[in-house]
């Protein structure tokens, strides 16, 4: 790591700090950088928003993606407070994100009553055996639609 990692990733802390102490959520922070240039910041507005989905490491991506006008956002780094849930990990793999550097650990995150171990384990299970009542109820319609995107000449996979 470099000093422009470091550098990036106190920014990632001063938005968590900032944005805590303005009631906005919790302690998390993330930055998006390519090319050394930041191209989208994040803290976290679950409790704001009333958005579970509104983790540092989502909006962040979701503020560079708008900022460059592209989902993919290959050639990148993300620069995150803490080490991200798992929501926030599927994100940065979707988002094609080429690094992640984090500061605190998940482990530093339970401490304060952050606990992500648990989706971890939910996840790996098979659907029938999760916490949440999962019922696979298949549609051939629903398998239509997969035919249709299939098919479909200008779709643009990602």
């Amino acid at each position: 790591m470099g000093d422009s990692d470091t550098f990036h990733l106190l920014r990632a802390v001063a938005l968590a700090r900032e944005h805590l102490l303005l009631g906005h959520g919790g302690p998390f922070g993330a930055v998006v950088v390519r090319d050394g240039t930041v191209i989208g910041e994040g803290w976290n507005e679950v409790t704001s928003a009333n958005d579970p989905s509104a983790h540092a490491e989502i909006m962040a991506i979701r503020r560079a993606a708008g900022a460059i006008g592209a989902f993919s956002l290959a050639g990148a780094t993300i620069y995150a407070s803490s080490e991200p849930c798992p929501m926030c990990l599927a994100a940065i793999y979707w988002a094609r994100l080429d690094r992640l550097v984090f500061a605190a650990t998940a482990a530093q995150a339970t401490a304060i009553g952050f606990d992500d171990a648990m989706i971890y384990r939910e996840i790996a299970k098979p659907a029938g055996e999760r916490r949440l009542a999962c019922t696979h109820l298949p549609l051939d319609e629903a398998e239509a639609l997969f035919d249709e995107w299939l098919r479909k000449p200008d779709r643009i996979p990602y």
